[in-house]
């Protein structure tokens, strides 16, 4: 879960005010632009490389177009269970053979499962790259997926949701929360899947899942760092352009069914303090009809919690100290609609009513009054920050290309960022607020807590409820 905008990351660093900062050395542009060069193989696979002279380093990352919300009920976490599969051999290597080889050529390597993505990556020397390129290549169509190897690593995967999940009572409540707001969108499924799910899960479900998406013209390719365009992509031919594959049908749109009226959910766990989550129906970039809204949603969390001397931490934190914490966020970059979301906790002497409704009064303020020029001047000072500051890491900028590729947005997006923030007015942000934040799209969750005994004395279905879907 995130609940801070993209900008907010470097909030700490500019401490309000930006001053100047130079532009890292070596950064390729075009006209001030990222330079991102784009190919595609006769089999569907496109490869997308941006060139970066500063160290002699690079990043490969392979993005498959399927994740959690391509899953439906009964086969939830899936998409996560074969990710850890995808390192437990091949026709031609052995179990965690592949990051045995990244390692002894110096590299690191990992992978991740979202809801609109799978990902794959190494970073290493730039001498290296073909090594990556011709282990990920084997491991897209020859995978051996042995029962064994399942067995041990679905075992794996249900420890990791007890520990994330089931014993992480806020984790436990945006998942709850998750499965309440979202009715028809596939984001109602946890990443990580339901629990009866993984317990009921077979391989064949893994091998039906890898044959259906694990295609070239289902990935893209991603690579950032000290390399040559070209000669990435003859490499990229050479091991990718073999492959052959299914082609795969668009998923059907499975959007949100209209909500009409406010839902709210309380979850009993093991606890000390209570905690609040809200969550407002918002569109996203890509399925939003004007895109200046979705910068303008952008802009609102930044007015609400860009940093500390945003509204709520200035006035609920700091101010009147109605909250040890509280925060809000919003994703552009999803694949389908998603939550404007704010969450919170009491600070001593305040219940979590009291939270609830000190937020509920920063969101009316949103929509009643303009935010102001020092605020705008604030955020848009912080994400030209965060836009030079990102710079600095190989693997971040390589993601940013992977996300927006693989949700179905053009990565020449990124370029426009600053100025379409730059571009945001306050009546804009007053706009959005008054149009998105509306009782009859907000879902509530109260996280209750619970000492020990009575969590003790619960119905085994209730703690930690893994079941409920």
């Amino acid at each position: 879960m995130r609940l801070s905008p993209v900008f907010a990351l470097t909030a700490a660093i500019l401490a309000g005010s930006l001053g100047f900062i130079p532009e890292p050395v070596g950064a390729v542009h075009r006209d001030g632009k990222a330079d991102v060069r784009q190919y595609q193989l006769d089999n569907g696979m496109k490869i997308l490389v941006k060139e970066d002279h500063r160290a002699p380093v690079v990043v490969s990352q392979v993005w498959y177009k399927v994740g959690s919300s391509y899953e439906h009920n009964g086969i939830t976490g899936v998409s996560h269970v074969l990710e850890h599969m995808m390192f437990k051999g091949t026709k031609t290597l052995g179990p965690n053979e592949f990051s045995k080889i990244i390692s002894a050529n110096g590299g690191r390597e990992n992978a991740f499962t979202g809801r609109d993505y799978t990902a794959y990556f190494q970073r290493m020397h730039k001498d290296r790259i073909e090594v990556s390129f011709r282990l990920e290549a084997d491991r897209m169509r020859n995978l051996t997926l042995p029962e064994e190897e399942f067995a041990k690593e679905v075992k794996v995967v249900m420890e990791e949701r007890r520990l994330r999940t089931e014993d992480k009572p806020t984790s436990l409540t945006y998942e709850q929360f998750s499965a309440a707001a979202y009715q028809t969108s596939p984001y109602h499924h946890p990443v990580i899947g339901w629990m009866d799910d993984l317990m009921s899960m077979e391989n064949d479900d893994l091998k039906a899942w890898y044959e259906r998406w694990y295609s070239p013209a289902n990935a893209t390719l991603v690579v950032v760092g000290d390399v040559e365009a070209d000669k990435v992509y003859r490499l990229a031919k050479k091991h990718f352009g073999p492959l052959t594959g299914p082609a795969v049908k668009p998923v059907k749109p499975q959007r949100e069914v209209k909500q009409r009226g406010e839902r709210r959910i309380k979850v009993r766990a093991e606890a000390e303090v209570p905690y609040l989550l809200m969550g407002y129906k918002v569109p996203v970039l890509k399925t939003v009809e004007d895109s200046n809204e979705a910068y303008a949603l952008e802009m609102l969390a930044g007015v609400l919690d860009g940093g500390s001397s945003a509204r709520l931490s200035r006035e609920l934190v700091r101010g009147k100290q109605i909250a040890v914490s509280a925060g809000a966020g919003y994703d552009m970059y999803n694949r389908i609609d998603s939550l404007f979301l704010f969450d919170g906790r009491p600070a001593n002497g305040h219940t979590i009513e009291d939270v609830e409704k000190a937020i509920r009064e920063q969101v009316e303020g949103v929509r009643t009054t303009l935010a102001t020029q020092d605020e705008l001047d604030r955020i848009k000072a912080q994400v030209v920050a965060a836009k030079v500051y990102e710079l600095d890491s190989v693997f971040y900028q390589a993601m940013q290309i992977g996300t927006l590729e693989t949700v179905g947005l053009d990565h020449s997006l990124l370029d426009e960022y600053v100025d379409r923030i730059r571009a945001v007015t306050p009546e804009q942000i007053q706009a959005v607020a008054k149009k998105y934040l509306v009782d009859d799209g907000l879902t509530v969750a109260v996280l209750e807590p619970l000492n020990k005994n009575q969590h003790d004395q619960l119905p085994a279905s209730e703690k930690g409820d893994s079941n409920a879907k």
